[in-house]
């Protein structure tokens, strides 16, 4: 069974953070493994808490009045050095509930408000991205968004810009851009979506 032994905080930074394990394969041979974390210190690792605690929040909202445009972000990432398609999202602060950070974080990207919608139990709460490589898990916002767009509210490193897709500007962007997988997923829900009902899919499932 495989298992881990030991783990060292290689470095301390604000947002990311690297730890190398020492594990055991199925067979007890020793081994190197490596991940990346939101999370400051070894005791908040997800492997040593066994706790599933949000540590980012993603907003998937709809505006308008025909309730027919999905609120989208183009933004630069530094991994890609490029622009991705991606819905509005960030970290949860320390202390700081979920809901209320995806409202800041919704009106902070994008100038909007979010009125969330009630989900079935289970819908919002956080799940795992990238579990190979990273214990980090975001939660799920889902709502209308209202108000006058802005990028006045964006820190000096976020570079992005606001898109409001219709399901053709979805369709093509799934097909000839680079997305998040996140909201590679939420748009194919959109597009099939009836008119009017961009959250159909919930009350489906």
């Amino acid at each position: 069974m495989s298992r881990i032994s030991d783990i060292r905080q290689v470095t301390n930074n604000r947002f990311l953070n690297f730890y190398e394990l020492d594990a055991e394969d199925n067979g007890g041979h020793p081994f190197k493994y490596y991940m990346a974390s939101r999370e400051k210190s070894i005791d908040r690792l997800k492997c040593s808490t066994g706790k599933l605690n949000p540590n980012g929040v993603i907003i998937y909202s709809v505006y308008g009045e025909k309730r027919d445009r999905v609120v989208l972000v183009r933004q630069y990432r530094f991994p890609l050095n490029d622009y991705v398609y991606e819905f509005p999202a960030g970290l949860v602060e320390e202390g700081e509930d979920y809901h209320e950070a995806g409202k800041r974080e919704l009106y902070e990207e994008t100038g909007l408000t979010l009125h969330p919608i009630e989900t079935p139990e289970g819908f919002t709460r956080p799940f795992f991205n990238s579990c190979g490589m990273s214990d980090e898990a975001n939660a799920t916002l889902f709502g209308y968004a209202e108000g006058k767009i802005t990028t006045e509210h964006l820190e000096a490193t976020e570079n992005l810009e606001i898109v409001l897709a219709d399901r053709q500007e979805a369709r093509r962007i799934l097909k000839e851009e680079k997305v998040a997988i996140m909201c590679a997923y939420m748009l194919m829900h959109f597009i099939a979506s009836p008119e009017g009902e961009p959250f159909y899919f919930l009350e489906k499932v």
